[in-house]
């Protein structure tokens, strides 16, 4: 009874690790190189998505601040003028050279 016992943990076992070779064989495939390469471009591309749909929520948000000072009358405070003007002019920006002093 014993023998028979171990007959079936053996085939078992010898059944699991037949099928995970055969797996892993299937991934070095064209087939499975192919398959590999589609979910890697999917996963890229979802990405990529998510990416631009946090700009454009970005730039809704800012675009509303600048509609909400202009309707109350305000001036806006851009944050980022004196960047831009940096960056026109090549000289490095205010805050790079605060920091080298």
């Amino acid at each position: 009874m014993k023998r028979l016992l171990w007959l079936g943990v053996g085939l078992a076992v010898g059944a699991i690790i037949v099928r995970k070779v055969t797996r892993k064989a299937n991934e070095f495939t064209p087939t499975g190189i192919a398959t590999s390469l589609s979910e890697s471009a999917g996963g890229l591309v979802e990405s990529l998505r998510n990416f631009v749909e946090d700009v454009r929520e970005g730039m809704a948000e800012r675009e509303e601040e600048i509609h909400e000072a202009f309707a109350a009358g305000e001036l806006y405070q851009d944050k980022f003028a004196e960047l831009r003007e940096d960056a026109q002019d090549g000289t490095p920006g205010r805050q790079a050279q605060e920091g080298q002093r």
